[in-house]
């Protein structure tokens, strides 16, 4: 009876091993920046940068939402790329996001020599920096 109770307790011990391993990498993932993510290609990875310039391609196929970290278009490092049927689920991100900094989640891919991340739902953003007010006059 003891041996299962110990067959028990080390399956128990590895169970908790496992998802607290699991948890750990999903939230204490170490970010990368900008011009570290060409490096991280095929990789689950966060990215952490500056918004440096966004644009709305209404009229292109797919009508993508560019956000460029670091470098503006067309001298852009990183690219967060949201496709128009995900675009409702992050207001107007264009607006959001830009002049903040931010952290995005996903896999890095490349297009056109451009590393991006495509993010399917705002729970893959994190502003980490808002800009600031300017001081109002009175």
């Amino acid at each position: 009876m003891s041996g299962i109770r110990s067959k028990r307790r080390w399956s128990y011990l590895f169970v908790v091993a496992v998802v607290l391993a699991a948890a750990n990498f999903a939230l204490g993932q170490q970010a990368i920046s900008p011009y570290e993510a060409s490096s991280h290609v095929g990789e689950y990875s966060k990215v952490c940068g500056q918004v440096a310039s966004t644009h709305f391609a209404n009229r292109s196929r797919g009508a993508p939402t560019f956000i460029n970290l670091d470098e503006p278009y067309p001298n852009q490092v990183f690219t967060a790329l949201i496709w128009v049927e995900d675009r409702s689920k992050f207001g107007s991100p264009e607006e959001r996001y830009a002049d903040r900094e931010i952290c995005v989640s996903g896999v890095i891919q490349v297009y056109r020599g451009i590393p991006e991340i495509i993010l399917r739902n705002p729970s893959q953003v994190q502003i980490t920096k808002t800009p600031r007010k300017s001081p109002s006059r009175e």
